[in-house]
């Protein structure tokens, strides 16, 4: 219990001693209040090649939960699908430059998805384009189907399978399977249809496009994919610049209401004529020629002379800008041409562009429209007890510099 004298020289150490030991403490309260905030700091969100959130389509539709699914080959190209009705969102690859480009149209969120009416990117169902007053005959009884197109059934309904959820199985990074279990009356269609849609990415920057489908009773039953394509990379710009060949010598004509009429016509000395290549606006408003009119440019069924020979090619388009083009191969004996006619600017996609007119082009391959009502035996659109329906399609992509 010695006392302690205090001199200027102890009172000096015990004043840096106290210094040191409040700076040490504060020290570790600077590292522990860093450590604490990253600590509290939301994980940076892991995006996509074309910039999509996953987290973005999360959600859940009559107890069914929503999601994005990437698709990747060794080349690079990327492929994103949701299997909110089976639908493409977007594909990168890459144009002359070696620069990717996204080059379909969509949205960046599952909600658009739901609330704005589209079909991009979408596997329809159970009956691609149109149904005569959504009448069909199955045997020897009529059915009547949702009319929802002047007075017609197109895609499936107002409730086709583009609104319902897929189940999502991922095989691989480069393959995914999805199945739409279809209830006998979805829609008023008959049979309880399993279907699948399997989209496989190639190592050649392809992706293959698979659907099969059964049933318990006789039905009927056309598929599709309803991609919108922009092969420039910007849909602020029309697609009109770009080059489309068709393999078709014959088309389905239309009445005024896009109703196929029964006739095959040749496509010489019309503007449907794309057995050479040209320029897609070239006769897109020659309205003086009905069907133009009728379609409000090109939304027609040609009829294709690879007669369903999978490696004969189909159609192909191509942008002159990005030098990107798209091949198009199918075992079905028609696809429409269809040239974006009705978009209209309301419906805001990825980046928050507004789709206008003519800023997205599809080739979708299927059976002709109405082939149920129609005398058209390369197109039989009925499905039996027993049978498998099987359908086709490649979308090959490449660039010309």
């Amino acid at each position: 219990n010695k006392s302690v004298i205090f001199t200027p020289e102890t009172i000096v150490e015990h004043l840096i001693l106290i210094l040191y030991l409040m700076r040490k403490q504060f020290l570790f309260a600077g590292i522990a209040a860093i450590m604490m905030a990253a600590c509290s700091q939301k994980p940076v969100e892991e995006l996509t090649l074309s910039g999509l959130n996953p987290k973005n389509f999360e959600t859940t539709v009559n107890d069914a939960q929503t999601a994005l699914y990437t698709l990747k080959n060794q080349a690079g190209m990327e492929v994103c699908i949701t299997n909110f009705g089976a639908r493409i969102v977007s594909i990168m690859v890459p144009d002359k430059n070696g620069e990717m480009q996204d080059v379909v149209l969509g949205f960046d969120n599952i909600n658009d998805y739901q609330t704005v009416p589209s079909d991009f990117g979408a596997s329809i169902g159970r009956y691609a384009n149109r149904i005569n007053q959504g009448k069909i005959n199955v045997d020897g009884v009529e059915i009547q189907l949702p009319q929802n197109n002047f007075g017609h059934c197109l895609h499936g309904g107002p409730q086709g399978w583009q609104y319902q959820i897929y189940e999502a199985n991922q095989i691989d990074d480069t393959k995914i399977a999805l199945t739409m279990k279809s209830p006998d009356g979805d829609s008023n269609f008959p049979g309880n249809v399993t279907a699948v849609v399997t989209y496989t990415l190639t190592e050649d920057n392809a992706i293959d496009i698979n659907y099969e489908a059964t049933t318990d009773k006789t039905t009927v039953i056309n598929m599709t994919n309803h991609s919108y394509f922009n092969l420039s990379g910007d849909p602020t710009k029309p697609v009109t610049d770009h080059i489309l060949y068709v393999n078709a010598d014959n088309f389905t004509p239309v009445d005024e209401t896009y109703m196929t009429t029964g006739e095959i016509t040749p496509v010489k000395d019309t503007p449907l004529d794309f057995t050479t290549p040209k320029v897609l606006g070239q006769d897109i408003d020659k309205f003086e020629f009905e069907q133009m009119k009728f379609g409000n440019g090109y939304d027609h069924n040609w009829v294709l002379n690879s007669k369903g020979d999978v490696n004969v090619l189909a159609a192909k388009l191509l942008s002159p800008t990005t030098g990107i083009f798209v091949e198009v191969y199918t075992n079905e004996p028609g696809i429409q041409v269809y040239s974006g006619n009705f978009l209209d600017g309301t419906a805001k996609g990825k980046k928050g562009i507004a789709y206008a007119q003519r800023t997205g082009f599809c080739l979708e391959t299927q059976k002709y429209p109405d082939s149920p009502n129609k005398q058209w035996a390369e197109s039989n659109a009925y499905l039996a007890p027993g049978e498998t329906y099987k359908s086709f399609c490649k979308y090959k992509f490449g660039v010309e510099k």
